[in-house]
Order: structure tokens, then C-alpha cells, then sequence
């Protein structure tokens, strides 16, 4: 399957791209591509798309990566609705109360620790002497 894509050309710090029809397979840096349909400089905005070879690729099945469906619709190439390029939203799992809720378990459960702890802890010496003397 074919598919229509930007190819970065551009040096460090100065991108550029070219607008190419190639097979989807390919990765977009091995320089083998079918046709060079244009190029798009996003720091100028500068578009040069080559709007009758784009159709005629569209119509023998390529396909417009999502950025570049986008691109054309701007263009006026095709007509269509954007695409949203954007990771989607994943809302936490939990609100911020029930994941506090088991922090505070857990906190309680330390204190009801440390005092059994201390209740079970043998006397301190001058307990056992007056034990001693009272038992005398």
C-alpha cells in the first residue's frame, strides 16, 4: 500500500521536508521513494504541493499519513475533516480522594502498630525494682 508522508530534510535545528509516495513499509529516512510530490518548510510555513500528481496517487490507493491529510485539506487538495494527530486522552484510573483513601488505611495501621509495640514492651528497670521490693 502506498502511502503519502513527510520526509525530514532538513539540517539541525533548520527542518525542512519533502512531501513523498512511498510504500508504507519503508521507513521515512531510507531515501527510496516512488515520487517527490512536494515540500513543506514549517518554519517559513512554506507549502509546495504538486496538487495533480497528489490526486492522481490519491485515486491509485495511496494513502495520506495523518499529517499530511490534514496538509491537504488546508491546501484545498481534498476536502474532508481533519484528523486529530494528537495522542488520545487516558483519564486517570482513580480521582485523587480514593487514592488518598488507602495512604490513610495504611498510616492508621502504623499507629495501631507502634502501639501495640509500646504496650508489649517489658517494664523499665525501676518498674522491676519496686516490683521487687513490693514483693519482699
Amino acid at each position: 500500500m502506498l502511502k503519502i508522508r513527510l520526509q525530514r530534510v532538513g539540517r539541525i535545528n533548520s527542518p525542512s521536508y519533502r512531501v513523498i509516495v512511498t510504500e508504507h513499509t519503508r521507513g521515512p529516512k531510507t531515501g527510496n521513494f516512488v515520487e517527490k510530490v512536494g515540500n513543506y518548510n514549517p518554519k517559513t510555513k512554506e507549502q509546495m504541493l504538486n496538487a495533480d500528481r497528489i490526486k492522481y496517487w490519491i485515486s491509485q490507493g495511496a494513502q495520506p499519513s495523518a499529517t499530511m491529510h490534514n496538509m491537504l485539506i488546508n491546501a484545498g487538495i481534498i476536502s474532508g475533516k481533519k484528523i486529530n494527530v494528537l495522542p488520545k486522552f487516558v483519564a486517570p484510573e482513580k480521582p485523587a480522594e480514593e487514592a488518598a483513601a488507602p495512604i490513610a488505611e495504611a498510616v492508621e495501621a502504623e499507629e495501631a502498630r507502634e502501639e501495640e509495640i509500646t504496650e508489649s514492651a517489658p517494664a523499665t528497670t525501676e518498674d522491676s525494682a519496686e516490683e521487687k521490693v513490693a514483693t519482699e
